[in-house]
Formats: structure tokens, sequence, C-alpha cells
């Protein structure tokens, strides 16, 4: 939902960025793998290791730069179909590191129970279908806007579940990945419905 109604108040800081980045000499796609390089970086190290609170601070920080890029495009003319691939190419790589590392810390730091690791591991799956579901309806001429699980209210719950682990706050991140579990999985419902009426509608149209 997010990823649809939060774009223009988040445009007052995110399109200066986007214009000292241009005048910088760099490109969209650089941002976007610089984005990706970085925030995986500080994943697989920072939540395996423990340092929760660093690691949702500076998660946070570099995942404006999924923005950024986008905004950069906008401004250059418009964005290419390479860049949009990569865009998303690297979005799912990023969110795969993101709950991977949370799972290994659940498993080897925080002795997680059984149905604590299959939710967050039922996170990373459906994070993935999510975005799959949308891009195969677009190939076949569906348009799958919103849901109530997208990837920025992702990345905020992920996020603030393990900063406020961080901080000592008892049970947060469990919170935050049963929230996301139960939601992200009602997403794939919320899309597979959507596709299929919008399947039907297309139908009767050319019927």
């Amino acid at each position: 939902m997010l990823s649809v109604h939060g774009r223009k108040p988040a445009a007052v800081v995110v399109e200066p960025l986007a214009k000292l980045a241009i005048a910088a000499g760099l490109t969209p796609n650089m941002v976007t793998v610089i984005g990706a390089v970085v925030t995986t970086a500080i994943a697989v190290v920072l939540i395996p290791a423990g340092f929760l609170l660093w690691a949702a601070i500076l998660s946070g920080l570099f995942a404006a730069f999924d923005m950024i890029d986008g905004t950069m495009a906008r401004l250059k003319g418009g964005a290419s179909g390479f860049g949009a691939t990569l865009d998303a190419t690297c979005d799912r790589i990023t969110d795969g590191a993101l709950f991977a590392a949370i799972t290994w810390w659940l498993i080897y730091s925080y002795d997680a129970p059984k149905p604590l690791i299959v939710a967050s591991l039922l996170v990373l799956v459906s994070s993935q279908v999510i975005s799959y579901v949308k891009a195969r309806g677009e190939a076949s001429g569906l348009n799958l806007v919103g849901g109530l699980v997208e990837r920025p209210e992702r990345l905020i719950v992920a996020l603030a579940g393990i900063g406020l682990q961080g901080l000592g706050v008892p049970y947060a991140i469990d919170f935050a990945l049963w929230i996301l579990a139960v939601g992200s999985v009602f997403t794939v419902y919320q899309r597979i419905s959507m596709a299929r009426r919008l399947d039907a509608i297309a139908r009767k149209a050319t019927a």
C-alpha cells in the first residue's frame, strides 16, 4: 500500500538527493547496484553477528537508494526496460538476503522456537512470490497494483522488529515476523484473486 500512496510525501526528500546523484555523474543503474550491494552486505554481516540495531538503521538508510534510482530515471527522461529489470532483480536479492540473515540469527543466536523459524522462512518465500505474481500478471497484461504487504511495508516491519529487538524490547522480532507471515500469505491470495478477477473482466470484454 505504501508503494502506491507513499511516493508523493517521500519525493520531497528523495528528489533533491536524486538531483545530487545525477550532478555527481552517477546513473540510475549505478545507484541501483550500489544500494543492493551495500544493503545485502549489511544484512548478511551485521544481523548474524547480532548487531541488530545497526543493521536496522543502516539498512533503512540504504533502502532509500531504491527510491532514488527510480527518481533519477524519471528526471532523466524515464526508466529503461533494462533498468526496471535490474531494479526488480536487486530488490529480490536484498529481500532474500535480509530474511535469510534474520533466519540465520534466529537459529544460531536467538534459540528461536521452530514455529518462529517457519514464520521467517514463510516470509522469505512469500516475499518472492508476491513480486513474482505481480511480474507474471503484468507479462500477461494484468495490472496487479496494491496489496496488504508490499515491499515498503515488509521492510518497515522487519527493520522495526530487528531494531527494537536490538534495543532490548522482548519478542519484537517475534511479533514482526508473525505479522509479516500472516500478511504476506494474505497478500499472495489478494494478488492471485486480483489476477483472476482482471482476467475474467478481460475475457468478457473480448467475448
